[in-house]
């Protein structure tokens, strides 16, 4: 294929991503499994001379896209979560942090196991495993998270997500995870290249497990605490951006929140994602909210298009070269096993009243569970830490991430509708019997 019919190729394949979300609304596939599978197809057709693929070799290239992409996204999720978190909000949270404080833990340590145990994986390169495939994606779990900010009207008006803790534990757990897998890819990077735990085991918790997380968080919430006053309620009104209505203000927040996050030392991920809050908390139903996601969305939408149909030319042509059952068993315990008993048993133990905020039935609590979307974030760390030190069957790791993430693009996929459509209609007749 020469390089003019690229061009011709990838307006079609785009083309086809821009119609997904309508061609599939009614079957049971999304629209990332299109394009994933779209671009496996396209990889079966020759590439120009001197075009690699290489996952190892444009580790940079896969890190900086992807790193770009899983902002975004951040962005918006922390821009259509409509639930306040605040101290009479935070049991109504907790769905979230029991995915977080519990599943996440109990995911890394199970796949650790599971293949330094079972499989013979090196350890160091086992908990890297763990850290990459344990926190689910905001970029590829679209189809189970909230859909955007409501404003306008009267706050009970505007927070649909109040009744239906699912998608907000989905989103919500998405927008905060990536950014707590970091100390655990940081350990695996120490592990590999500093040696036994006890060197470096208590730096490690002091700054990469708490430091780090409380800078991430305070300055992603000074920042987007800081735009929000000037935006709604700045003195002078030529600063009010959100009379001018300026959607951009949510692009300069995400690079910004990024940009002082790591400047300081913080967890970037979790500065786009608190600034997001910080920034839809000072004026929390202006009508500027949906306009700033509406820009973030179509920027996510671009970048997906991008990530999947290049990750699917990958997957076709190198990614999965690597694949052995070694990688088998560790997507298919993932995705079917590893995460959802870890997930049912962080939501399960002393479960909240179902009746209450943030309480979920037993029904939706295996919904939950099971829907843990694996995706861009797992390749992004992957690459990260690939290019901090050098890493023992490399390959080997880019194969079996990316199997992990075909399986979970396929099987959430074609499950999320006609799964969560079931839910939502017998979360009505719960609601209709009381």
């Amino acid at each position: 294929m020469s390089a003019d019919a690229v061009y011709l190729v990838a307006g079609l394949a785009l083309f086809v991503g821009v119609l997904a979300p309508v061609l599939v609304r009614s079957i049971a596939l999304s629209a990332p499994m299109v394009l994933l599978l779209l671009g496996m197809l396209i990889g079966l057709l020759p590439m120009p001379e001197g075009w690699s693929l290489d996952p190892v070799a444009g580790r940079k290239v896969i890190e900086h896209v992807t790193e770009i992409a899983v902002l975004v996204a951040l962005m918006g999720v922390g821009l259509a979560l409509d639930r306040p978190l605040t101290r009479r909000t935070w049991r109504s949270w907790s769905p979230t942090w029991r995915l977080l404080l519990v599943a996440m833990p109990l995911t890394i340590g199970a796949v650790f196991l599971l293949g330094w145990g079972a499989l013979g994986v090196a350890a160091p390169m086992a908990l890297l495993l763990g850290a990459c495939l344990a926190p689910t994606d905001p970029v590829l779990a679209g189809d189970v998270q909230v859909e955007g900010p409501s404003t306008g009207g009267s706050p009970e008006e505007a927070e649909p997500d109040e009744r239906d803790d699912v998608k907000f534990a989905l989103t919500s757990e998405a927008g905060l995870n990536d950014g707590l897998a970091f100390p655990f890819v940081y350990a695996a990077v120490f592990l590999a290249s500093r040696g036994p735990i006890a060197e470096w085991g208590a730096t490690w918790v002091a700054w990469e497990l708490l430091g780090k997380i409380a800078l991430g968080i305070l300055v992603g919430a000074l920042v987007g605490w800081g735009l929000g006053r000037l935006t709604f309620r700045a003195a002078d009104h030529r600063f009010r951006m959100a009379e001018r209505g300026e959607p951009l203000l949510a692009v300069a927040a995400l690079v910004l929140a990024y940009g002082a996050s790591e400047v300081v030392g913080g967890y970037g991920f979790l500065g786009v994602f608190v600034c997001a809050m910080a920034l839809r908390s000072v004026e929390r139903h202006h009508d500027h909210h949906r306009a700033m996601h509406q820009v973030i969305g179509y920027l996510e939408r671009l970048l997906i298009l991008v990530v999947l149909l290049f990750l699917g030319v990958s997957l076709t042509r190198t990614l999965l070269a690597g694949v052995d059952w070694r990688a088998v068993v560790v997507a298919v315990a993932l995705v079917f096993v590893i995460r959802p008993v870890a997930a049912w048993l962080s939501l399960a133990v002393a479960a909240r009243d179902s009746s209450l905020p943030g309480g979920l039935l037993p029904s939706e609590r295996a919904v939950t569970a099971f829907f843990g979307v694996r995706g861009v974030g797992s390749l992004y760390y992957l690459a990260y830490a690939g290019g901090l030190v050098a890493l023992q069957d490399e390959s080997w790791l880019w194969s079996t991430v990316a199997l992990t993430i075909l399986l979970s693009v396929v099987v959430h996929g074609m499950a999320a509708t006609p799964v969560l459509r079931r839910l939502a209609q017998r979360r009505s007749a719960v609601a209709e019997a009381d």
